[in-house]
């Protein structure tokens, strides 16, 4: 163990429900190196989160460690087997040598209390240091995750804010110092000061990293730590976390369902499946040479810019499981094939705006909407512009990709198009109708015709309603078909359509997975047989096999073989990557205006504006070249 940080041997945790035992974690062994990051990697549910867990010593009840041994070195000391420490001594590793960064930024801290408090209070638990101490650490460590801006940077604003002060400063540098001292410290308190929801996510997940670094811990495990961020905040946060590896010379542990992330950040990876490692090595083997058919499916299930495939491939197109006559199942490789689009096709052959003389489904001219700001009488101060004159056009049987980081703009729009915000101005036809203003009866005639699907799909979904009642539901409201009889047999036909069993109608939302929630979710989206659906972010939370069979679906129901539906499609998203594979054309949204609008394969060989390319720019793509130059910069190529 001699540059060997963490070393983890046959470790097997199990979770007791009260049916069965279910074996979470199966047996695993990996090493971590000093200074280095080991990417683990894997679907929901593959046991990387629970391993992470047993590492911290958070593995909590029904869950419990049945087999193996996990020994820290920390700098210079003996190794010892974090499984054999009592309570009180695991604690005092745990966030002190060990610390952690979860993935949901949100539910770790408490919005009752600032961010200052919950820093304070996490260095105030390790060293014997005092309340002021503690504030100064909590300040250094916002400043050393770039969260609040450093003393030069502050000193240079104030001299560009204060030109005349900065001018007389020569003669009266004392009291001016004093001056600029004060406004540094005014500006460093301002942030402690603040709330959870007073902070975007992106700055939210660099508070919990300061958290997790405030003690200078010897390994920091990062837990899908950039998943929910969009791409541009993401690779952020990705060189961030390089950076504070590299300087203080930390090793990381890094979990993702990402291969594409794993390759902007780690030296080696752990690719894990149904609680078992089923292969690792180094990022340049695993990438160029992989060697598990469950490896080939994660990296090839993820959309690129460079490839044009007609459908995306999953994790079942390279594998499946067959039992054994002992009753054990094996894993055997498959050999797909996948077809490929013409890349010098810009739309497909069939759609409508080819023709000239073809009217849109949708058009929108000059739509502006904006949210109030109030005074501190009640009175609306100004308004915030979340859609800004924004005009364009849908044609029937296209799909229109809209990209933006969060804030531009997108999801106000979507929901502007459909009547469930009211714009200020500007004007919206569907159908060759003007909608803008149209209300009650005749407003919700129309929205049979148009439908949405959001992105989190439990939060869509009542918990107590059976998942064939909710797809029932539009149909009951619309008064669609003669009987009960004849809605759920429609149910019936679309469970079959967005694959789905008809036999699960009696199911509840929580007994499906993440990616049957989104298909239910489908389902219901096309009850009324729709002209024009608008897919509001509906897979970014979900890994990125089942992220490709969504996606896979949703042009299914589109293509030629469900012309009967004659879809169109608004498909929104953070992710370029997954926007051009979907997209016939692609408008790209910043400040709640349009930054530009083309066909897909336009915008990315040649994107027309800056904003756009340092989206393109931001996409972990997972390419061997960039794994090259990651590596090359720390003198670790193979």
């Amino acid at each position: 163990m001699a540059d060997t940080v963490l070393d983890v041997r046959n470790l097997q945790v199990k979770f007791k429900t009260d049916e069965k035992e279910v074996l979470a974690v199966d047996g695993i062994s990996f090493q971590v190196k000093q200074g280095q990051t080991l990417g683990i990697v894997g679907e929901s549910g593959s046991g990387k989160s629970v391993t992470s867990l047993a590492v911290m010593g958070l593995v909590s009840t029904p869950g419990k460690i049945t087999q193996g041994e996990i020994y820290f070195k920390a700098d210079g000391a003996q190794p010892k087997d974090l499984l054999t420490l009592n309570q009180e001594q695991k604690r005092r590793f745990r966030g002190g040598q060990i610390s952690m960064i979860f993935q949901e930024p949100m539910s770790s801290l408490n919005p009752v209390y600032t961010i200052g408090f919950q820093l304070i209070e996490a260095i105030l638990q390790h060293p014997d240091i005092s309340q002021g101490e503690a504030r100064r650490q909590a300040i250094a460590r916002l400043q050393e995750v770039r969260l609040i801006p450093s003393d030069e940077e502050l000193k240079l604003e104030y001299e560009q804010e204060n030109p005349d002060r900065a001018v007389r400063s020569e003669r009266f540098s004392a009291s001016t110092d004093r001056v600029i001292s004060q406004y540094l410290n005014q500006r460093k308190q301002e942030m402690l000061k603040r709330y959870p929801h007073e902070l975007s996510g992106g700055q939210l997940q660099r508070v919990m990293i300061a958290m997790a670094i405030a003690c200078d811990p010897e390994i920091l495990i990062a837990d899908e730590p950039s998943t929910a961020l969009d791409v541009t905040v993401q690779a952020a946060i990705l060189d961030l976390l390089r950076e504070l590896r590299d300087q203080r010379g930390m090793s990381m542990i890094f979990i993702t369902h990402d291969l594409g992330v794993i390759a902007e950040i780690a030296d080696s990876v752990a690719v894990m499946y149904r609680g078992k490692i089923v292969e690792s090595g180094d990022v340049w083997q695993i990438f160029a040479n992989p060697k598990h058919p469950y490896t080939k499916g994660l990296l090839a299930c993820r959309p690129t810019l460079e490839k044009h495939l007609k459908y995306l491939p999953t994790v079942a197109d390279f594998m499946e499981e067959v039992k054994t006559e002992e009753g054990k199942v094996e894993i055997r490789e498959k050999s797909p094939t996948f077809e490929q689009e013409n890349g010098a096709k810009v739309q497909r052959d069939n759609l409508a705006i080819a023709d000239a003389s073809a009217s849109p489904l949708l058009a929108v001219e000059n739509l502006r909407v904006g949210f109030p700001v109030s005074n501190v009488f009640g009175k609306t101060k100004r308004y915030i512009m979340a859609v800004n004159n924004v005009s364009f056009e849908v044609y029937k049987g296209e799909t229109l990709g809209l990209v933006g980081e969060s804030g531009c703009g997108k999801s106000t729009l979507a929901r502007t198009l459909l009547r469930l915000i009211e714009p200020m101005e500007g004007k919206v036809t569907f159908d060759n109708e003007d909608i803008t203003h149209i209300k009650g009866k005749r407003l919700r005639q129309i929205r049979q015709d148009m439908q949405i699907i959001f992105q989190n799909p439990f939060s869509s979904l009542d918990p107590r309603m059976k998942i064939g009642d909710a797809v029932m539901e539009p149909l009951v409201i619309h008064k669609w078909g003669d009987n009960a009889k004849a809605r759920r047999d429609r149910a019936a036909d679309l469970f079959e359509r967005v694959g789905l069993k008809p036999d699960w109608m009696n199911r509840y939302p929580h007994e499906f997975s993440g990616g049957q929630r989104q298909r239910v979710c489908i389902a219901r989206a096309l009850a009324l047989k729709p002209k024009f659906i608008i897919c509001d972010e509906s897979v970014s939370a979900l890994d990125v096999s089942v992220q490709a069979q969504v996606l896979n679906l949703l042009k299914e129901l589109q293509s030629e073989l469900q012309s009967e539906l004659n879809l169109t499609y608004i498909f929104i998203s953070h992710d370029l990557s997954v926007v051009k594979f979907m997209s016939d054309r692609i408008m790209v949204m910043n400040k709640g205006k349009i930054e530009e609008i083309d066909a897909a394969q336009s915008i990315y060989r040649e994107p027309k504006t800056e904003y756009t390319r340092q989206l393109i720019e931001s996409i972990p793509t997972g390419s061997l070249d960039r794994i090259q130059q990651q590596q090359a910069g720390r003198g670790l190529i193979p």
